[in-house]
């Protein structure tokens, strides 16, 4: 590949570019990065089983429902909106799928694909509202946080909790594990071989175009980066159970979400559109059409993620979809590096963002410390994360960028 070895003369250039990038308010994932590496440390100087392979692969599992819901908000929030409702879509979306399936007798399948297409309408029903009608995505979501919640008290009916069963389909999402382990170093050997030849061929088609590419170099320290944190990860998990299908699942969602949003016109689209409205309407976007999907990607993920945490509990209740889960998932979006004001981030960021927060419970759980604590720390680290993204957003702007 022309250009894809750097020589020592070109180390001072690169170094160079990565201190003007970081001044200009490109900080990228490093202050998440940062924070996880400051609250794993803290924690496993505390309590030595915080870093242990039943915690980390506990870790693994718990992450999965609440960032899967997360995943979704990134949708929303990349187009400068916000959706108040998906921790009741969560909720009604397991209710709907256990008295489906525990009362009614429907099959799993049917049922789950009942659940996940109500959440699409749904957010079908917001983003028309909001795109088409003109009202607010605040106050449309807020008040679907309150009809769904109450329809989902009416789904659940007297009882109030439904117990799915524990050898069933859903049930087995959170609670089977790949105990060979082969399966967990095959999964880091895929996803890092894949790393590096996506990024050798977008390499070779910048250059080919005549715009600035990553070296060879620079691609090699990436790909033996990732290589490094997926087989600890491997061989962590399989200490323990193995690889949990849950992990599996949602890391392949991520994938899938990151490459429609990178490397496909729907995704350029919803940056430009959390770039600047009007400047996308101008430009002949669907502004309408996109705006709608990405309120039903936000509503589809909630219920999937639903289902994920009924699998968890193995029963869907009254307390489905509340608590502070809704704040956790906007949160997860935030921490992890999208931006509130649109037009940046990641699907990536929900990972990032959901292993912070559930790093916190798991490491305050440990230390027997009361969960307000958890939840004045994780307020912590949010407006730390909302104040880094108002000043990048302000040194990009001062620099041209925005």
């Amino acid at each position: 590949m022309s250009g894809g070895r750097g020589t020592a003369g070109d180390r001072p250039h690169r170094w160079g570019a990565l201190r003007d990038s970081l001044r200009s308010g490109e900080l990228g994932s490093l202050p998440v990065l940062l924070s996880l590496a400051s609250i794993w440390l803290i924690f496993a100087s505390l309590d030595e089983k915080f870093l242990s392979p039943r915690n980390l692969s506990n870790l693994g599992v718990d992450i999965v429902g609440t960032g899967l819901i997360a995943v979704g908000v990134v949708f929303v929030l990349l187009v400068g909106e916000i959706d108040l409702s998906v921790g009741s879509v969560s909720g009604l979306a397991a209710a709907v799928f256990a008295v489906l399936n525990v009362q009614h007798g429907m099959a799993e399948v049917p049922a789950v694909l009942v659940a996940v297409a109500l959440g699409a309408a749904i957010g079908a029903v917001h983003g028309f509202f909001f795109a088409k009608v003109g009202v607010p995505a605040f106050v449309v979501t807020l008040a679907g946080l309150l009809g769904w919640n109450g329809l989902m008290l009416y789904v659940l009916g007297s009882s109030g909790t439904v117990n799915l069963d524990d050898e069933g389909l859903v049930a087995m999402l959170t609670s089977h594990y790949f105990n060979d382990v082969a399966v967990a170093y095959g999964v880091a050997a895929l996803g890092t071989a894949g790393y590096f030849l996506v990024s050798f061929r977008d390499a070779r088609r910048r250059i080919a175009a005549g715009v600035p590419a990553r070296t060879g170099g620079g691609i090699a320290v990436r790909t033996g980066a990732l290589g490094a944190v997926t087989f600890a990860a491997a061989f962590v998990l399989n200490r323990f159970q193995g690889l949990p299908l849950a992990l599996l699942i949602f890391i392949t969602v991520l994938v899938g979400l990151d490459h429609v949003l990178r490397r496909t016109t729907y995704g350029r689209m919803i940056f430009a559109i959390g770039g600047g409205v009007e400047a996308a309407r101008r430009a002949g976007l669907g502004v309408v059409r996109v705006r709608i999907s990405v309120f039903m990607v936000s509503s589809t993920m909630a219920a999937v993620g639903g289902l994920f945490l009924a699998s968890r509990v193995t029963s869907a209740s009254q307390a489905s979809g509340g608590g502070n889960l809704l704040m956790n998932t906007i949160a997860a979006a935030v921490i992890g590096g999208t931006s509130l004001f649109g037009g940046r981030g990641r699907v990536w960021s929900a990972l990032l963002g959901v292993l912070v927060i559930q790093s916190i419970a798991s490491g305050v759980a440990l230390l027997g410390i009361q969960a307000a604590v958890q939840y004045m720390i994780t307020g912590g680290v949010l407006l730390v994360a909302v104040v880094i993204d108002a000043l990048s957003r302000r040194a990009q702007k001062a620099h041209g960028r925005v």
